[in-house]
């Protein structure tokens, strides 16, 4: 009896058993039947990766356009060479037409062929011609791949504004990396098959996922204006032996930026090469040199902006009421602040004069007056009010905030050096955008560059908008300050600024750089014009002049040979320039 349980027991686990294989053949049958009928799409995809190799091509990139639709910013096509060790056959003879084409060490080529990688770049951005010359060979393994190569038509023109690209076509400084996003397109790729072996299977040939071109930039920059600013701030770089000389020019109703110019500039198609007169013994110090060199010093570097400060400081006085243009002062050729003598640049003193007159000489006693009377709170309140603690929000990387004192910190001497323009420091184009929008009218404006994207039909995909803050003076401030310095220009300190046939209004400076007594200037000089409805603004500004340091007789004849020639070119009508009344208002 118990031997009959016993096979009763094991014929049903034989059964169980079984029942268990069979089911499990089942199961696998049926992920079988889904492998290879639902899911054949997806593995069939999988095996082609295993087997293909793919290499990227660059896409064209964007080009950036001055205002008239002239290139600034185009593209070349270049070749990249790469090898495939698995497909080469000949080695020795591939190694040696490299090394021959691309001017490269036997040993660098060696070790890229010898290498066991899918595929291995031997060089980039390789000039057309060659990479068809290397085509030419029709090496087995060697693979030739067109893309493109940033170019700029100008070299060194607007080199600071413009920025360049790196070898992976990707913008590095200047608008070439703030318009990124638009400019940069989209890669594509070469796709080959190629056996277990990872040899290339001919009859499979290629596919192609074809790049995305970027889109174009529109900027503000009118190419004619910006060369001869270059020109002018080269000849004045040469005749004065300055360190450096900077010109801005802007429309101030709207803050398109015509021209931006530091000179000296580089090459934008050989950016890493230094002057030739240049040393260095370390990496650190050759990148260090190269920062100095691409440096933009009208947004990236702060300087105090001295006597055309004043414009600020009228403003203000002006706006509160505690000054007009009849208000009268007298100058003994210096002012006491409490502790602190303060000259004015002409020692003598100018005796009794007008507010009008003040500026017009650019006395400091009547500036330090009126920052008194409007005192530390109600000047820093303006200070704010006028945007000068914020950037200027310009669409170029690297733009320096002012340094400025804070408001508790400062008294009444710290208070009178801030009216003439010392003690703090402000960015060329924090000045020009601030003294623009007191201007015309009292509208803080945004400098750009920025104005539209072209898609690849060339036609407009996007309008680019700026900020734009109503109300930081009244136009009846605006109006007053605007014909005060049109005396400035016509019969003041500017009038080495005077344009024939055209109004115009400004102010000089000639500030100091620290530390004091170094014997190291800053002349400057900023104009508009027309002086009634200004349509340009611009400045100038030369580091360390030898000589002749003052902004009257140095940077004022710059901006005057430049409005000679771009004013009559933008179209603005010459004028009958009338004797001005007391009050700076033309009559």
């Amino acid at each position: 009896m118990l031997d009959n349980n016993n096979k009763i027991a094991h014929r049903r686990k034989i059964t169980i058993v079984t029942l268990l294989c069979m089911l499990a053949l089942v199961a696998l049958f049926v992920r079988l039947v889904y492998l290879m009928v639902w899911r054949a799409d997806y593995y069939a995809e999988k095996a082609v990766e295993l087997h293909e190799r793919e290499r990227s091509i660059k896409a064209a990139r964007g080009r950036i356009l001055d205002r008239n639709g002239r290139i600034l910013a185009d593209n070349r096509t270049v070749c990249t060479v790469s090898v495939i060790h698995n497909q080469i056959e000949d080695p020795g003879r591939v190694v040696e037409v490299l090394c021959k084409e691309l001017g490269l060490s036997e040993e660098y080529v060696t070790k890229r062929v010898e290498k066991y990688s899918s595929i291995e770049r031997i060089k980039s951005n390789v000039d057309k011609e060659i990479g068809d010359a290397i085509r030419e060979y029709d090496l087995a393994g060697v693979k030739v791949d067109e893309d493109y190569k940033r170019y700029y038509p100008f070299g060194e023109l607007a080199s600071k504004v413009l920025g360049f690209t790196g070898g992976d076509n990707q913008g590095i400084i200047g608008l070439e990396v703030i318009y990124e996003d638009y400019l940069q397109g989209k890669s594509g790729n070469i796709l080959t098959v190629t056996d277990a072996k990872g040899i290339e299977v001919e009859e499979a040939g290629e596919r192609r996922q074809e790049p995305e071109k970027g889109r174009d930039l529109v900027t503000s920059i009118d190419m004619n204006i910006q060369a001869y600013a270059t020109q002018l701030a080269k000849q004045a770089m040469k005749t004065k032996e300055a360190d450096s000389v900077s010109i801005l020019a802007m429309n101030p109703q709207n803050g398109e930026v015509l021209a931006m110019v530091n000179v000296p500039e580089f090459d934008l198609n050989d950016p890493y090469t230094l002057p030739e007169e240049t040393t260095y013994t370390t990496q650190e110090e050759y990148q260090n040199l190269l920062n100095a060199m691409w440096r933009n010093g009208c947004i990236n570097d702060t300087y105090e902006p001295g006597s055309t400060f004043k414009i600020i400081t009228a403003a203000a006085g002006l706006e509160e009421g505690v000054v007009t243009p009849q208000s009268t002062f007298s100058c003994p050729g210096y002012i006491v602040v409490d502790d602190r003598r303060i000259r004015c640049h002409k020692t003598a003193g100018h005796g009794a004069e007008t507010f009008v007159q003040g500026t017009m000489n650019s006395c400091n006693p009547v500036f330090i007056t009126v920052g008194l009377r409007l005192g530390v709170e109600k000047y820093y309140r303006y200070f704010v009010k006028f945007g000068l603690k914020k950037k200027t929000g310009i669409d170029l990387p690297g733009e320096a905030g002012t340094i400025m004192h804070k408001m508790e910190d400062m008294g009444n001497v710290e208070l009178a050096t801030v009216s003439f323009g010392q003690s703090f420091q402000i960015t060329p184009i924090q000045l020009l955008t601030t003294a623009a929008s007191i201007v015309n009218g009292g509208r803080r404006i945004t400098p750009h560059f920025g104005v539209k994207v072209l898609d690849e039909a060339g036609e407009v995909s996007e309008i680019l908008q700026y900020p734009v803050e109503e109300g930081i003076v009244s136009e009846e401030t605006s109006e007053t300050l605007r014909g005060i310095l049109e005396k400035v220009v016509s019969e003041g300190t500017g009038k080495n600024g005077k344009v024939e046939g055209f109004s115009v209004g400004g102010k000089t400076a000639t500030s100091q750089t620290l530390p004091r007594g170094s014997g190291r200037y800053i002349a400057s000089f900023l104009g508009f014009s027309p002086a009634d409805d200004p349509q340009v603004i611009a400045l100038a500004i030369i580091n360390n002049p030898q000589g002749v340091y003052y902004g009257g007789q140095v940077a004022a004849p710059i901006v005057r040979q430049l409005f000679e020639n771009i004013l009559p070119y933008l179209g603005i009508a010459k004028e009958d320039v009338g004797e001005d009344d007391a009050t700076g208002n033309q009559s």
